[in-house]
């Protein structure tokens, strides 16, 4: 099958917001008496966030605040970071450039909600690059299972395996496999040497590695682990 589109995850592909989750979560659930570390946060990347809320409330259950206050505060708190301090992830920009003038449709596929999605892309002046833009807090599951990307594939009409999606997150690596897409696993660099990312086609350090060279050889089923 031929790589016709490219689907890109957002916070930790295109955006380094993935810290403004960490520490979000740490101050929120710390608030509530759940002391969450690094390793624990890393537990639920690629989820969303309602989803997060009730992995910890199903472990540990607090009192005081409901889950669904739990889940603002922790949005609005990554929402007032990323448009304070969001940048765009290093080699987007060219990542973009290359994929249009391959004629490639590039589409967005987030765990995070639509006003997280509006702020990131509205922050880093790109929303006009995706023909897609779809949100898992739009499907009835979020990653790890599939339906964000098979949406997504649907909304441009392209068949899920004629699809390459670039992820940061197992969970998300995890979704796009299960759509049968072609995947780019770009781990966070703590986790970059993680054997669980073996099941991508092929691994990067970063976006600033993606390549037309490295699309041939996807289409070619010849992947080239460089990470």
């Amino acid at each position: 099958m031929v790589i016709e589109a490219v689907i890109f995850d957002m916070d930790g592909v295109i955006i380094d917001s993935e810290p403004f989750w960490e520490a979000a979560e740490m101050e929120i659930f710390g608030e509530l008496g759940l002391k969450l570390s690094k390793e624990m946060c890393y537990q639920t990347v690629g989820l969303r966030t309602d989803e997060v809320v009730k992995y910890w409330y199903d472990q540990y259950p607090w009192n005081g605040l409901s889950k669904k206050e739990v889940e603002i505060a922790i949005t609005k708190k990554v929402r007032d970071q990323i448009l304070e301090n969001g940048k765009a992830m290093k080699g987007l920009e060219n990542a973009i450039e290359m994929i249009q003038h391959l004629k490639l449709k590039l589409s967005l596929a987030s765990s995070s909600a639509m006003e997280i999605i509006e702020t990131v892309l509205n922050k880093l002046d790109i929303r006009s690059k995706f023909e897609v833009v779809h949100s898992a807090e739009l499907e009835e599951f979020g990653k790890p299972h599939p339906a964000v990307y098979i949406s997504t594939a649907r909304k441009m009409g392209i068949d899920p395996k004629n699809c390459l999606a670039i992820e940061d997150s197992f969970n998300g690596l995890i979704s796009a496999k299960a759509a049968r897409m072609k995947t780019i696993a770009i781990p966070e660099s703590s986790m970059s040497g993680h054997p669980k990312f073996s099941i991508a086609d092929l691994k990067l350090n970063s976006l600033s590695e993606f390549n037309e060279h490295i699309l041939h050889d996807l289409n070619s089923n010849k992947p080239r682990n460089t990470g």
